[in-house]
């Protein structure tokens, strides 16, 4: 079996390659999944984009002699098409975390009737939530018709969810009883979908205007959805007063709006780091006024969440969640998400472009297999 491979200068991140190598025998207790579809959004690219910092690269290594090379992780769905551990049966289908290719062997440790993780061993001291396997059979929030809204929704909105935990965790820093008006919530890169699942959560609690910041192609789009109370383009930060109290949830990375409203708001209480859909202007935090852009990691608010609640308590709250809002994107008379389908090499590499240019239809879910 031969397996292709995309491949993406680390420095580079507009220059690709697919590559193809023969399957070798696997070791004992390895197995080998045919990747049947993933998808690409924003948040794959912020993995690219924060590869070394984050160490999202170290997942799936190309190799020594390819140091320059990598392949981004993405959220899908694969089938074991080959196994050498004795709890793990071909034709298994598995949710998780996978590379742009088109098969992947794992060795899977840890098992359970809910799933593995992969114990390979540059694995180890990465974080666990990324290697993590369910098996669908047994996963509450598997459905066979919402395989390609999990795809592309489920790891963003569990990001989403976790970021308006994480606030209210924090008394949203005291920005809720900082004033007589509602504190503001300012998101960037309004609508991409990490976005506008925090959106969703955050403006079902009290003392909270959320107000989403786009470019202005995306104004109509943001405005539809519903879950901004104001949407604003990047240049007309001079319509809300400069005193509101407020936090600044930053999913553009873009370094001259973070400056811009560092230095406007006077009374910013809270400035969180989550993505980088503008690839072109990520940059430092360095030097700003206010308080210090910190970077959001999801896995450690999991973690607290878990110690704290159970693994199953925490479980129950994020299908709730779940459940609500993937009712509101399915919505037939007015969805959210539109999915488009890519097959094969050409068409895999084209929606990468796409989505890296980030000049889409925010309606648009791409769903992307390298397998014909």
């Amino acid at each position: 079996m031969t397996t292709f491979d995309f491949l993406v200068r680390k420095d580079q991140l507009a220059r690709t390659e697919l590559r193809a190598t023969e399957e070798r025998v696997l070791d004992a207790e390895q197995v080998r999944l045919r990747i049947d579809k993933f998808a690409l959004t924003s948040n794959n690219i912020t993995y690219a984009a924060f590869g070394e910092a984050m160490n999202y690269w170290s997942f799936f290594p190309v190799g020594a002699d390819d140091a320059g090379w990598g392949r981004i992780p993405v959220w899908g769905f694969a089938t074991v098409v080959a196994s050498a551990h004795p709890a793990v049966t071909v034709g298994e289908k598995f949710y998780g975390y996978y590379p742009m290719s088109s098969n992947v062997v794992l060795q899977p440790t840890r098992l359970s009737p809910a799933g593995f993780s992969d114990g390979a061993a540059h694995r180890a001291a990465l974080h666990p939530v990324y290697n993590l396997y369910l098996r669908c059979s047994a996963d509450p929030f598997y459905t066979v018709d919402t395989e390609d809204t999990q795809a592309l929704l489920r790891p963003l909105f569990i990001t989403s969810w976790l970021i308006g935990d994480f606030l209210a965790d924090n008394d949203f820093f005291g920005a809720l009883a900082a004033g007589d008006k509602p504190a503001l919530m300012l998101l960037s890169s309004a609508s991409s979908k990490t976005a506008y699942g925090t959106a969703f959560e955050l403006a079902q609690r009290q003392g909270i205007e959320v107000v989403g910041l786009t470019s202005a192609a995306n104004v109509g789009f943001c405005q539809s959805l519903g879950c901004y109370q104001r949407v604003l383009r990047y240049d007309q930060l001079d319509q809300i007063e400069a005193n509101r109290a407020c936090i600044y949830i930053d999913f553009a990375g873009n370094t001259d709006l973070r400056r811009a409203i560092h230095c406007r708001f006077e009374n910013l209480r809270y400035s969180s780091s989550i993505g980088g859909t503008h690839v072109e202007q990520l940059g430092g935090a360095k030097d700003l006024p206010g308080p210090r852009a910190t970077l959001f990691f999801a896995p450690a608010q999991i973690k607290k969440r878990s110690s704290e609640w159970g693994s199953d308590g925490l479980g129950r709250r994020l299908l709730l969640a779940w459940q609500a809002f993937v009712a509101k994107v399915s919505d037939p008379a007015h969805p959210w998400l539109v999915v488009e389908q890519h097959q094969g090499a050409p068409a895999v590499a084209a929606a990468y472009q796409h989505v890296l240019a980030g000049r889409g239809d925010p309606r648009r879910g791409h769903i992307l297999t390298l397998n014909a």
